[in-house]
């Protein structure tokens, strides 16, 4: 079976070697038929420390790390954006 990639906002990287990935998926909601966001955050493991809060990066399922992270950065997607760091400034 292949594994996941999914694509996702850097929110956190406190953790040593650990980053906080928020993924927005689109759906119809059911009855109503509006299109709704909606979001989920993974802890991916990142070996080196090398990515930041606000960067788009790319996510690959893989075996547990720990008890919480069964995911790893595989590659940045995307640089931060300006309003991005402005909120982690202010966090």
């Amino acid at each position: 079976m292949p594994k996941r990639v999914l694509t996702g906002t850097v929110v956190s990287d406190k953790a040593d070697k650990t980053v906080v990935v928020r993924v927005e998926r689109r759906v119809k909601h059911p009855l109503y038929g509006k299109i709704i966001k909606l979001s989920k955050k993974y802890h991916a493991h990142d070996e080196a420390n090398a990515y930041s809060i606000g960067e788009q990066v790319r996510i690959e399922e893989c075996a547990p790390v720990s008890k919480q992270k069964s995911w790893t950065v595989v590659e940045r997607v995307g640089a931060a954006k300006a309003s991005d760091l402005a909120e982690a400034a202010n966090a």
